[in-house]
């Protein structure tokens, strides 16, 4: 085991082979690589060949002074060229489209123009500060920053696999990322606002069309690349389901989010009507046709002339201009939550990848009995809510 000592001055230590030798090694760091020696057998009791203890260590400290580590790959490789090795690997497999357009963002933004000529051994934990000073005068926020430094440190993880031995230091775990701050709060639509923002939905055209979605996307809980990518074959009529079985993300067609997010919802009679509606009026209603398709076209719905509708649709129903239209999909989460659907079974339905995110809605699940405990424990002497209460207790 190797000796406590004060930083600088590496470690000392001795291993026993199967036959009972005993040998000290010596390790220590030089311009950030882990160098590691052979410094002499140990001198066994009584005897005169071998090193001592205090031998040892100024053996060690010699060949710490004279030792010079190879130069590694990470002295040869710059940053950019490991990048670009990451990228390749990351696609090989099998990243979906919006996280490969994610990290080439993040590549050619941040990380290449201000790293990409330097070897992976020559970045220094004052870099990543400096890089993140940069990202803060830009206005930055602290979620991305950790993303963005995230992603440099995904790359010296590749980069330092024993397969590879590109990088033998992380610089990212030196420093400290900024703290982000998580809000619990929840906005959504109430049902009423949900209606009244259908039938402000912009007249023209894409009128109906419009005012199906919204009703669909704040009673199933489909995202909106899962509701652009809806076909008439996923409606399920007799089972008075929608099925989710994939998405439009970046211009593509492509599976859900997570395996989790390729599920079926159950649609109720409201939805059912709207959607019955509109597939009556449009020109696009066969199976394999988009539900929500350019009405002239049946091509797929342009996201950017959507998003302006909808916040014209937001203005005319006097409803507050900060709502997005993800949180039509909030607004599901919270009405399923507050009729008492097990979180179970709603992670389910919103196709959530884990619990914790579905907990989000749990502030808004009724617990009559929790109610119960707080009128017992609050109610005043002669009070009808305590007598009824105090009753039942001694009945039962």
């Amino acid at each position: 085991m190797a000796a406590r000592r004060s930083y600088g001055t590496g470690s000392l230590w001795e291993r026993t082979d199967r036959g009972g030798s005993v040998t000290f090694y010596g390790e220590w760091r030089t311009d950030g690589r882990k160098v590691r020696r052979r410094v002499g057998p140990k001198r066994a009791e009584g005897g005169r060949d071998g090193l001592t203890r205090a031998q040892a260590e100024r053996e060690l400290r010699r060949l710490m002074a004279e030792v010079k580590p190879s130069a590694g790959a990470g002295d040869r490789l710059p940053f950019r060229e490991v990048a670009a090795r990451y990228r390749t690997h990351v696609e090989a497999l099998g990243r979906k489209r919006a996280t490969l357009t994610a990290l080439d963002s993040t590549l050619r933004v941040w990380l290449v123009p201000r790293l990409g000529d330097r070897t992976l051994d020559r970045i220094r934990p004052e870099d990543v500060e400096e890089l993140m000073r940069s990202m803060r005068e830009a206005k930055v926020g602290p979620k991305s920053i950790r993303n963005y430094i995230g992603t440099l440190s995904a790359i010296y993880k590749f980069a330092s696999h024993p397969r590879r031995r590109w990088a033998t230091v992380n610089p990212v775990e030196a420093v400290d990322l900024p703290a982000v701050t998580v809000s619990d709060e929840i906005h959504y639509l109430t049902v009423l606002e949900v209606e009244t923002l259908a039938s402000a939905a912009v007249k023209g055209a894409h009128q109906a069309l419009d005012r199906a979605l919204y009703v669909t996307a704040a009673m199933t809980g489909l995202r909106q690349g899962e509701l652009i990518a809806l076909r008439w074959q996923d409606v399920d009529w007799p089972a008075q389901r929608i099925r989710v079985r994939r998405s439009h993300t970046l211009g593509e067609f492509d599976t859900p989010k997570s395996k989790r997010s390729s599920r079926s919802v159950p649609m109720s009679g409201r939805v059912a009507a709207e959607l019955d509606g509109w597939q009556q009026i449009s020109g696009w209603g066969k199976d394999g046709d988009l539900v929500f398709a350019e009405p002239f076209t049946g091509d797929v719905l342009r996201r950017g002339a959507l998003m302006r509708r909808y916040r014209q649709a937001l203005t005319a129903a006097q409803l507050e201009p900060t709502f997005r239209f993800h949180d039509l999909r909030h607004s599901f989460g919270t009405a399923m939550a507050g009729v008492g659907v097990p979180m179970r079974t709603l992670m389910a339905m919103m196709g959530h990848e884990d619990m914790h995110t579905t907990l989000i809605y749990a502030d808004y699940a009724p617990n009559a009995q929790e109610v119960e405990m707080v009128d017992r424990a609050f109610a005043r002497p002669g009070d009808a809510v305590r007598d009824a209460i105090l009753s039942e207790s001694t009945v039962t």
